[in-house]
């Protein structure tokens, strides 16, 4: 049975993990959930320690959205969530229950929601997002800068949207079946091989202002998706050796992701503390 997922979303050079063996490897999910589980654990005994006030209570300042992949919500970045609000930061629901909907105006809707975020927040926003959703984090930077600090994707196969494993285009044919069939909110056939696939998949590899700083993860061990489209040549590559569903979970992820936005503030600051004709010409130099 053919594949729903245009050609052109798996150019030469690339494909999908296939066959069970590359499913298995996706098992290891439960061992990277319980690693977080031992590891939150030993951080939550060793706050309890701590007295209550003093500088290592971190108050949230530093908005970030999390945005989850295809066939996922928001709940499965919880964690993420929870452990990035430890460290200080300020996190927002993408406001996807399930990521089923057209990638189109799921990206129209998350820049509704940064838009919204930034107005409040009165800064710019970073956006982490896992598979699907990294690469409608970079859609997004691409068109809205103004609204964007910067990207962290977790296996998002961004140069080869279709080098999946065969499983996932079983799902995109049953979607488009039921959208076929009258059920809303669904991607479409023409989301999945259409015109609607080339043209969020075009956004989505639009030129990034050099400002938007980009962190792409990705992981050999990856049963989903094929490693190499995570390589973005606009991003600084992570490499992890977890499974696809485990980033979500992994400690030793959200340790990347940490280390990523704790670098933007970093470049921020001294960029803010540059004299003006310097950050001029340091904005000028990464053009």
């Amino acid at each position: 049975m053919s594949s729903p997922l245009g050609s052109f979303l798996v150019p030469d050079g690339f494909g999908g993990p296939s066959g069970v063996r590359a499913l298995a490897r996706e098992a290891s999910t439960v061992t990277e959930a319980a690693r977080l589980l031992r590891r939150t654990r030993t951080d939550r005994k060793a706050r309890s320690v701590l007295p209550y006030a003093g500088p290592h209570r971190v108050s949230a300042h530093d908005p970030v959205v999390l945005v989850p992949g295809f066939m996922a919500g928001d709940s499965t970045l919880r964690a993420m969530s929870a452990f990035l609000r430890r460290e200080g930061f300020r996190t927002y629901r993408s406001q996807i229950h399930v990521n089923v909907g057209c990638t189109r105006e799921a990206g129209d809707r998350l820049e509704q929601r940064l838009e919204a975020i930034a107005v409040k927040r009165g800064r710019k926003v970073t956006i982490v997002g896992h598979s699907l959703g990294g690469m409608l984090a970079r859609g997004v930077a691409a068109r809205r800068p103004d609204l964007v600090e910067g990207i962290v994707a977790l296996g998002s196969p961004v140069l080869a949207p279709g080098a999946v494993h065969r499983l996932l285009a079983w799902d995109a044919r049953l979607l488009a079946r039921l959208s076929t069939a009258g059920l809303r909110g669904l991607m479409s056939a023409d989301c999945f091989g259409g015109e609607c696939a080339r043209a969020s998949w075009e956004e989505s590899r639009m030129l990034l202002d050099p400002a938007v700083a980009f962190t792409a993860v990705y992981s050999r061990r990856d049963g989903i998706v094929d490693y190499r489209a995570c390589l973005d040549p606009a991003a600084r590559h992570v490499e992890v050796t977890t499974s696809h569903c485990g980033m979500a979970v992994d400690p030793v992820v959200m340790d990347h992701v940490l280390r990523a936005l704790r670098d933007q503030q970093v470049s921020r600051a001294s960029l803010l503390a540059a004299p003006i004709d310097e950050v001029g010409s340091r904005r000028a130099a990464h053009r």
